[in-house]
């Protein structure tokens, strides 16, 4: 297992992403970070690399910048609300599977994590259509000849210190996050664990390849 990681992120204009970006910005076991976006993040730091890439169902043409890594932290997402099922599939199944797909053929020595949902239905076949959809996502980037691929669930997240980017809803109800971690400590955690967890998994593996949010808070607290 590697002791430090070279991280390829993705979604570092969006609440997640930016969140797992910071904490691999601070954490000393992340040695250089590079962000792929459709425009800029804002950030600069000596660790940071950044491409600007508007067609996320074509990396092709950046394909030859992605080798050299060994783990990817893939935060890039949408909602399914106001979605038709085929929008929401090309959006999260064709897009996602497009990136994990070229990057393989590249660099197969990564640790692919990708963060899914809370109640994220593998059967495929369930009523959710958001949880059938990324269901299909985990288990096909599971297949993919990657050193290793997990799928991160989590629920109620808390921005980290300093975040530019948060969703509108959690400008009004990120204040209800203590109770929400007190009374449902298994749908809740932070940002910043969320990124030390997926440091954690990279560089170390874990029994499970669908990391929970119990899995996050343990993880995070691995020295």
């Amino acid at each position: 297992m590697p002791e430090t990681l070279n991280v390829i992120l993705t979604g570092a204009t969006g609440m997640v992403g930016e969140g797992v970006l910071l904490e691999c910005l601070e954490n000393p076991l992340v040695e250089k970070v590079l962000i792929i976006n459709r425009r800029s993040s804002g950030y600069t730091h000596p660790k940071l690399q950044e491409i600007i890439h508007e067609n996320f169902f074509n990396i092709r043409p950046i394909a030859d910048q992605l080798t050299g890594y060994n783990a990817c932290f893939f935060c890039l997402g949408v909602t399914s609300v106001g979605k038709s099922e085929p929008e929401y599939y090309r959006q999260t199944y064709v897009l996602t599977m497009h990136f994990a797909e070229t990057l393989a053929e590249r660099n197969r020595d990564i640790a692919f994590c990708y963060v899914s949902g809370s109640g994220t239905d593998r059967s495929e076949r369930g009523r959710v259509m958001w949880a059938r959809v990324k269901g299909k996502t985990e288990n096909d980037l599971m297949k993919l000849p990657f050193r290793a691929v997990f799928a991160f669930r989590p629920g109620l997240l808390k921005a980290s210190p300093g975040q530019r980017h948060l969703l509108k809803a959690y400008r009004y109800l990120g204040w209800m996050y203590p109770f929400f971690r007190t009374l449902f400590p298994g749908f809740a955690s932070s940002l910043q664990e969320l990124g030390k967890a997926m440091i954690a998994v990279s560089r170390n593996g874990y029994s499970s390849k669908v990391i929970e949010v119990r899995d996050i808070h343990k993880l995070a607290a691995t020295p």
